[in-house]
């Protein structure tokens, strides 16, 4: 009962105009994110970090998550009317979702998905009111080695289950690790790797590289590929599904949002994984697989739900752990940094206005989004008409002011463009930028971790293993190298094993 009074106090921070407001902005701005191809979440939320600088972390924080979950349903749209996900997350949805559209089906894919995103959303977000309170209580016992270890997981698994190459991911990762020593030395003070450039005194600033990398990266990519593969958009009458679509569907529902949760915490996890496991579920439960990849409405509801379900738990090790699971988060945590404010497992007790706000603020999102995607579903389709070329210009020039208004200074509009260039390179070459930034904001957290217990145990490692926590959470990174190792040289002998694979794989099998 503490929990439910402690939710309702969020309410009244979240029912103020200047927050409703903001979480209304969010919503909008990431499902029309999501219905666009090639921006995405973080590419938004990176560009939107400059104006958390002018708002209370309450209202920046609600916007922003409104912005990760609005683009889970928003991406839905383009899979299920052009077979061209808007977000990763939604690819899978595609097989499935497109086939209905071309049975004249489409309304009802929508209708379903939406629907099914508001049940697995609400769910997730009272697991996340009950479990992240019990989960900061126990993470309390956290020192310097087991924090250095959680670390040390996150990275890990964000290389390996999120990304495509994961020698590729390491490189990536490693560069962000070198990116984060610049600066001052956390434990003595002085600063290193300047090159004598007073600008470099204080470090690099987060929100240039991240609107580079996701910013200009992603716009100089997507422009070059103007959108290749798009098709005739899907024609969409009646949105609410029957009876029987609900019938067939509700399983399908409940097994995705069951999914969904645990995943979601998993750093790496995230909407795509979520979504694939959920496919492969229904797909393995079906009386008849055959009508998987031929418009069975399960495999939409199923992985749309899972993915809106993981989106909402993955807050749940970020607000009581200060780990963040995919590159999205990364960035939010470095908005809440920008603002002062460390996530951990004393965030609950030291900010419960800004806890139990983003909590509510989840609850009336995902209400704005259900009410947004099922009567005006058509007006979003419409954004699909909009150039890439004009996106693209509008975005450039809003991530060259919006670096500039934060410090005034030619140099971090220069280290964005830089940023930039490398972005789009490494999405030329197959790199892919996730793991750089999430490197980057978690190297300041490896490396004071990771000093302070060579300073408790005098220089000897083995405090990572010889206390209970840490050393289980050491044991999880060894096993998933294995795993990693293993798999390399699965896929060496039997052929590579990307997203696009595993999706073709499933509706193949």
């Amino acid at each position: 009962m503490d929990n439910l009074s402690l939710l309702m106090d969020g309410f009244g921070v979240v029912f103020t105009p200047e927050n409703m407001l903001f979480v209304f902005l969010g919503v909008t701005i990431g499902t029309v994110i999501g219905v666009l191809p090639g921006l995405g979440p973080t590419a938004t939320i990176a560009l939107l970090l400059p104006i958390t600088y002018g708002i209370s972390p309450e209202a920046a924080i609600m916007m922003l998550a409104g912005v990760y979950y609005g683009s889970m349903y928003g991406g839905t749209i383009t899979s299920v009317l052009l077979r061209i996900p808007g977000e990763a997350a939604s690819a899978i949805t595609a097989l499935d979702g497109y086939e209905m559209t071309k049975q004249g089906r489409g309304g009802p894919a929508l209708g379903i998905a939406a629907i099914g995103s508001f049940i697995g959303g609400t769910v997730a977000i009272l697991g996340l009111a009950f479990v992240a309170p019990l989960l900061a209580t126990w993470a309390v016992r956290f020192g310097p080695p087991e924090y250095a270890a959680l670390t040390i997981l996150g990275l890990v698994l964000v290389t390996y289950l999120g990304t495509k190459s994961t020698v590729k991911s390491i490189i990536a990762a490693l560069f962000g690790l070198l990116l984060a020593s610049i600066g001052p030395d956390p434990i003595r003070g002085t600063s290193r790797f300047n090159f004598d450039m007073p600008e470099l005194f204080s470090g690099i600033d987060l929100v240039a590289i991240a609107m580079g990398l996701f910013g200009i990266g992603e716009i100089m990519y997507n422009l070059e590929q103007k959108m290749k593969g798009a098709g005739t958009i899907g024609k969409i009458d009646r949105i609410l599904p029957t009876k029987d679509d609900w019938n067939q569907s509700r399983g399908a529902i409940a097994r995705g949002t069951l999914l969904g949760f645990p995943i979601g915490m998993l750093p790496g996890g995230g909407g795509v994984m979520s979504s694939l496991a959920s496919y492969a579920a229904e797909k393995k439960l079906a009386k008849d697989p055959s009508r998987f990849g031929k418009g069975a409405i399960e495999g939409v509801a199923g992985p749309e739900t899972a993915n809106n379900a993981s989106s909402i738990s993955a807050f749940i090790p970020l607000l009581t752990l200060g780990l963040p699971s995919n590159a999205v988060l990364a960035l939010i945590l470095g908005a809440l940094m920008m603002q002062d404010i460390t996530p951990g497992p004393g965030l609950i007790e030291e900010q419960p206005e800004l806890f139990w706000g983003v909590i509510a603020s989840m609850f009336v999102g995902n209400l704005i989004l259900l009410v947004l995607n099922l009567p005006f579903v058509g007006i979003f389709v419409q954004l699909l008409r909009v150039r890439i070329g004009i996106i693209g210009g509008v975005a450039l020039l809003v991530t060259l002011v919006g670096v500039y208004t934060i410090s005034y200074t030619e140099f971090d509009m220069w280290v964005m463009l830089g940023a930039g260039l490398v972005g789009y390179l490494m999405r030329k070459t197959g790199f892919e930028p996730a793991p750089l930034v999430l490197a980057f904001v978690l190297g300041s957290v490896l490396e004071v971790a990771f000093r302070q217990s060579m300073l408790l145990s005098n220089g000897d490692l083995s405090i990572f293993v010889s206390r209970p926590i840490s050393g289980s959470i050491m044991a999880v990174v060894a096993l998933v190298v294995a795993f990693s190792v293993v798999g390399a040289i699965r896929r060496r002998r039997g052929g590579k094993s990307g997203l696009v694979e595993m999706t073709k794989q499933l509706a193949e099998d």
